[in-house]
């Protein structure tokens, strides 16, 4: 059953942490901010890869060269845990589970609140996709294959149909019925 409810979170808004300095925590750093270039991160490990150091360079993170510990979780509204020590990160989970914090646990979804699924981007459109943490591999490549499938060209599109929308006079409900009209031809097989 597939009972997860997607979002888009405003990254720029919210406070991350992420728990770890090798390749697991770049791969997850390379993904928010791909999506997310504002986003604030800090960073809590007692060691960073040279190609993590090199990435966050000109991007907002805070590195707190030391080990995990409790403390680090005050003020932070979503914890990713990317340690390859499973006692560590399962204090992650635990801490942040008693202070009602959102917490990825890599690679272990049963210790996950949310998964990190794939994100194609074009303009302003992006689709989110997930395999309920079955198949992140899966995700990847449906992901890849949107990007080559879909428009580069879709900002006009969506601005045109912005516009239309601020003209509808009209409740909620004509608004949506009239757009649903307007974009009908968008999903028409030929």
């Amino acid at each position: 059953m597939n009972t997860l409810y997607p979002i888009f979170l405003k990254a720029k808004q919210l406070q991350f942490l992420i728990v770890g300095g090798g390749y697991v925590a770049l791969e997850k750093l390379e993904f928010l901010y791909k999506s997310s270039p504002e986003a604030q991160v800090t960073i809590v490990s007692p060691f960073l890869r040279e190609e993590t150091k090199a990435f966050i360079e000109d991007k907002p993170v805070k590195v707190i060269l030391k080990k995990y510990h409790r403390r680090y979780l005050r003020k932070k509204n979503i914890v990713i845990a990317t340690t390859d020590n499973v006692g560590v990160n399962l204090k992650v989970n635990s801490d942040c589970k008693k202070r009602h914090i959102l917490v990825n646990v890599a690679d272990t979804p049963d210790q996950c609140d949310f998964y990190m699924g794939g994100i194609v981007t074009k303009g302003n459109l992006k689709i989110g996709i997930s395999t309920n943490g079955k198949s992140p591999t899966v995700a990847k490549r449906l992901r890849q294959w949107l990007e080559e499938v879909l428009p580069e060209e879709i900002d006009p599109l969506l601005e045109t149909l912005r516009k239309y929308r601020k003209t509808l006079k009209d409740d909620f409900e004509f608004k949506v019925k009239e757009m649903n009209k307007v974009t009908e031809s968008l999903i028409k097989k030929k």
